[in-house]
């Protein structure tokens, strides 16, 4: 039998082969400890960690496998939680690793997945033992050893602690998922953002700092950063010793940090995240932000009082679907009662009648601004509603008489996509008795970093917003009029509207400039002068749909100026008739659609082929009753015209998820050419456009007919 002959260690020294009996030595950069491989020898040095870059997608492919491979464990939360157990292995195995020493969190060539889940098991034992207070003595790693090492293996080349973002959220979305978050109201704030407004506020030293919905605490590490990185600025300026760095790092951590989330799981996280970054686990505290303080725990009452925080960030639980209920909680609010509006003097006035439920995020306004100090200042992302629908005028007027809007951002509709199409206002607020006016920074983000689908995209107007606001603060003058970034008076503000894109300044800009070749003339003019009138349409309920051939119209069924061939729903003749009168329609009236998320501003002509139809509420009838005023072609165009649809946008506000015009039509500013010859090319060529595309849809129409033997008579 032939012997196997076995390469041997030198001290220093590596066996590479041998060549004609000499023996060839390799040079190591170390020599190996006990336990490694020999394959394994210069690999898993804690120096040699790469920045992870995508942790989303390492996650989501460690989910996939686990969701098809892991024995035992299939709910998200659960894995959720062996992932975040695991994560913090990570992060506490690259703390307490030398540079040139081999990092525990590894899995080893020819290692046995047996092998791998011990040693991980025994790093998370240390971690239990040094967080006590984070993790129960009952803990466990659960996942079996295959699905183990799978996971150690796809994260042990990467240095998760000097991650882009934040690994917490990243496997909290990944694991998760969309459904618990859209039932709680959680939507995760993006990394960009949280930095943005952590920016602004500037907290420093010394100044104690809150999250009243902390979540899995973004907003807290971030502002631990920011405070960490002035005081490395201050020892470099006072020449501290390294020892005193870290300790004033660990006190502004422990002292001046406080989070609160009613979330058990998510207080976990922060309280773990925090305790391996900065020890300031102790003031994490699982309670319901808005409940009455004295309900709270004792050791949370010690540790959070109302009116005792300078800086508070937070994103809060959106949604009317979780309102806020009882007559203890509700009555601690001046905004759970019912306010009505005087209709001689149209402010909003509090009365004293409770009302049933609320919705959290409009408590949390006024809880905050509870948890202030006194000149106090906070960041808030609110849902945009709040800042401008006209049942929401209350709330503004409230803030209006208790504290001073420093500065108001409208956020793009993708900034919380693909998990919900909420969109989002980002105030600034200060804890100030409120001057009778003074100026507020405004700006309007169009990119925000990523698409629709969550994907990130080279186009980032979050970063640009700080810049700006510095300018503001310094010198209002030298503050470029633009989108990202212009004043506002509060005396400018219209109609208790302070939603920032409602004060485009480059759609003033635009308007003003047309003003030499065009006549500006809004449509609340032509209503009142009865050149025009509008009217909406009727709801006919679905149990109608299908019913008959008279069509429907919807908003989905209008689209360049015409309507669809083949409308998806159509009713039978006794419904037209009982429903006719209330939404008539005449041949030249104009369809434009009110109500939707991004067909709001579409329009068509009815044409002689058209007019027996209903169309429903969603849509406005606009009606010329004096064309040789404005010919109904001419409002056509017009209506299409780039400053139009400009406008179109900055007065749709939303309504839950869903965009309106609403009674704002009113408000927009018609360029009507002043040279007489364009305005009647204008006329004819939108004539012709319309009823050419009419002749065609009609054989269109007529040929599917004749298709089914159903020919029409031309």
């Amino acid at each position: 039998m032939k012997k196997t002959k076995h390469k041997p260690f030198f001290r220093g020294r590596h066996v590479r082969g041998e060549v004609e009996g000499n023996v060839i030595l390799e040079e190591l950069s170390n020599i190996p400890k006990k336990g490694p491989f020999r394959e394994d020898i210069d690999k898993f040095r804690r120096a040699g960690l790469q920045p992870a870059t995508n942790l989303k997608a390492i996650f989501r492919d460690i989910r996939n496998h686990l969701a098809g491979m892991a024995i035992g464990i299939t709910r998200d939360e659960t894995l959720a939680q062996e992932i975040i157990n695991l994560i913090f292995c990570k992060i506490y195995d690259e703390i307490n690793t030398a540079p040139d020493d081999q990092v525990t969190f590894r899995a080893g060539t020819g290692e046995t997945p047996e092998d791998v889940k011990k040693r991980i098991c025994s790093l998370f034992n240390n971690v239990k033992v040094e967080y006590a207070d984070v993790f129960n003595r009952g803990d466990k790693i659960n996942l079996d050893p295959g699905s183990l090492i799978y996971v150690v293996s796809k994260l042990q080349n990467f240095c998760i602690k000097d991650a882009e973002r934040d690994a917490l959220v990243e496997a909290f979305e990944v694991f998760i998922g969309p459904a618990l978050r859209g039932s709680e109201g959680q939507f995760f704030t993006p990394r960009n953002v949280i930095k943005m407004m952590i920016d602004i506020l500037d907290p420093s030293p010394g100044e104690y700092i809150i999250d009243p919905a902390c979540g899995s605490g973004g907003f807290l590490i971030v502002a631990l950063e920011h405070i960490w990185k002035k005081l490395e600025s201050e020892s470099k300026r006072k020449g501290w010793p390294a020892e005193i760095l870290v300790t004033q790092k660990r006190e502004s951590a422990a002292r001046y940090f406080r989070g609160i989330d009613k979330d058990r799981f998510l207080v976990k996280v922060t309280k773990a995240y925090l305790a391996i970054v900065g020890d300031g686990r102790g003031g994490i505290f699982c309670e319901n932000s808005l409940e009455v303080p004295s309900e709270w725990n004792h050791a949370t009452q010690e540790k959070i009082q109302l009116n005792s925080f300078d800086v508070l960030i937070t994103n809060p639980p959106h949604g009317s679907k979780i309102p806020i209920k009882g007559e203890k909680m509700l009555g601690q609010y001046d905004l759970a009662k019912i306010w009505k509006r005087d209709k001689k003097s149209k402010e909003w006035e509090k009365t004293g009648v409770l009302r049933e439920k609320q919705p959290p995020q409009v408590l949390f306004i006024e809880r905050c601004l509870q948890l202030l100090k006194p000149g106090g200042r906070m960041g808030i992302i609110l849902p945009e509603s709040l800042f401008c629908n006209p049942m929401h005028g209350y709330i503004m007027t409230y803030l209006r008489k208790k504290a001073k809007l420093i500065g108001l951002i409208s956020m793009p509709d993708e900034l919380f996509q693909p998990y919900t199409h909420n969109k989002t206002c980002v105030a600034f607020i200060e804890k100030t008795p409120p001057e009778e006016d003074y100026p507020m920074f405004v700006a309007i983000v169009k990119w925000c970093g990523h698409d629709s689908r969550g994907n990130k995209i080279p186009y980032d107007d979050v970063p640009k917003i700080v810049p700006n606001f510095i300018r503001f603060q310094e010198n209002l003058n030298n503050l470029s009029y633009n989108k990202l970034g212009f004043v506002k008076k509060l005396s400018e503000i219209k109609f208790n509207v302070f939603l920032p894109k409602y004060y485009d300044p480059q759609i003033i800009a635009e308007l003003e400039s047309l003003k030499r070749t065009h006549n500006l003339t809004s449509i609340k003019q032509l209503v009142k002068d009865k050149v025009l009138a509008i009217s909406t349409g009727v709801e006919i309920g679905k149990l109608s749909y299908g019913t008959g051939e008279i069509p429907f119209i919807r908003t989905s069924d209008i689209s360049n100026w015409e309507l669809k061939i083949d409308p998806k729903h159509s009713v039978e003749e006794k419904i037209y008739m009982q429903y006719r009168g209330k939404a008539d329609i005449k041949e030249h009236d104009i369809l434009m659609v009110r109500d939707g998320t991004y067909l709001v501003g579409n329009t068509c002509m009815i044409t002689k082929y058209d007019t027996k139809i209903l169309f429903q509420s969603h849509i406005y009838r606009l009606r010329v009753l004096k064309p040789n005023i404005i010919s109904p072609f001419l409002l056509l165009a017009t209506l299409n015209a780039p400053i139009v649809k400009k406008q179109i946008t900055a007065k749709q506000f939303t309504q839950g998820i869903i965009d309106s015009l609403g009674n704002r039509i009113m408000e927009l500013m018609l360029p009507i050419p002043k040279d007489a010859k364009l305005k009647k090319r204008i006329i004819t060529q939108t004539k012709k456009i319309v009823e050419d595309r009419a002749e065609l849809r009609q054989k269109a129409r007529q040929i599917s007919m004749e298709v089914a033997g159903k020919a029409e008579p031309n």
